[in-house]
């Protein structure tokens, strides 16, 4: 799956050209390497760059890898304060390359795969994780009514819908018993939260690799992977960043556990904390260990997916989609951890 075939590439281009104003080929298409879920490729044409977001074939879980709320809610955000690309055209005709897709603009700028950032200096670094900051509290502080999306997630409790909707699908992918995990779910349904008010747009895997920024500069230019955006708790996104955080160092943790942050000019979790909520003008959360927990839940849950899918035969990368799938006890593990401590 480096690439497409030449037949859905001829049906690609031909559809581009109906549906894209402006364009001409021919088109050549490269898939990025990174990422388990939606296939992402580089599209050159005549007429430009562009991006292509697919489905996965094969056999997929309910509601998983949803292009068409990608689109919708990038198109909706363009133009706001939060800096996303330009969507172009939504294709839900399987016919053309085997499943739905989107296109959207090419937006050249800087990936960041780790946040210890090596190739940059402390005073870049602490600019980068101000940046940070700043967009995730722009996501969250979008007035969902006047972009069209006050129906982008269900009503109700998010965390209850949320706990329910990946308990189902980590069952439906699970493989082998993990007894930390069944400990954790039940710990997050004996502890789910008020509410009241904490109706926001939320990313659903904020993350440091999951931006772009200008390639001189701190800047960030597009917020990509809107796979699991949703109304819900602000906090959810909050405590995805500083899961990630706490796992290790490396190509597969891409944390900062053990890491001198102070001598690399990164802030602690807590400064973090108080950064994004200063930018937003609220107080700190209380109880911030269920959010933690959950953001260690939720990743236990989509990476028994990711596992299940290698076992299938339908993952991007079958060898690092079971490596992946390995790490689901210790996310359990650290799950339940994190539900000890209810402050940042």
């Amino acid at each position: 799956m480096a690439s497409l075939y030449q037949p859905e590439l001829d049906r690609l281009s031909a559809w581009l050209r109906y549906a894209i104003p402006g364009f001409s080929g021919p088109l050549r298409a490269t898939r990025f390497a990174a990422g388990q879920s939606n296939p992402t490729y580089r599209l050159n044409a005549a007429s430009g760059a562009y991006v292509l977001r697919r489905k996965p074939p094969g056999k997929l879980l309910a509601s998983a890898h949803a292009v068409d709320r990608e689109y919708r809610v990038q198109r909706a955000l363009h133009g706001s304060a939060v800096p996303v690309p330009r969507v172009l055209a939504l294709c839900t005709d399987e016919r053309v390359i085997g499943s739905m897709f989107y296109v959207m603009e090419h937006v050249s700028g800087r990936n960041v795969e780790a946040p210890t950032m090596p190739n940059s200096v402390p005073g870049e670094r602490a600019e980068v994780m101000d940046e940070m900051a700043r967009v995730l509290a722009a996501i969250h502080e979008i007035d969902v009514d006047a972009l069209g999306l006050a129906d982008f997630g269900a009503p109700g409790a998010y965390y209850a819908r949320q706990l329910s909707r990946w308990t189902r699908q980590y069952r439906a992918s699970e493989t082998e018993p993990v007894a930390d995990m069944d400990r954790l779910i039940a710990l997050l349904g004996e502890r789910l939260p008020d509410e009241t008010g904490q109706r926001r747009l939320v990313h659903g895997d904020y993350r440091i690799d999951n931006l772009l920024f200008a390639g001189e500069g701190t800047e960030c230019r597009a917020v990509l992977d809107w796979e699991l955006s949703t109304l819900g708790h602000p906090m959810a996104d909050l405590a995805a960043v500083i899961m990630q955080w706490r796992l290790p160092p490396g190509p597969d943790g891409r944390g900062l556990a053990g890491v001198d942050r102070a001598d690399l000019g990164l802030p602690s979790d807590a400064e973090f904390i108080a950064m994004y909520c200063a930018r937003r003008g609220i107080a700190m959360p209380d109880d911030f260990g269920f959010h933690l927990a959950f953001a260690f839940f939720r990743m236990g849950a989509i990476l028994q997916g990711v596992k299940r899918r290698a076992l299938d035969g339908n993952a991007a990368n079958p060898d690092q989609g079971l490596r992946l799938g390995a790490y689901v006890p210790r996310f359990a593990e650290l799950g339940l951890a994190a539900a000890e401590d209810r402050t940042p």
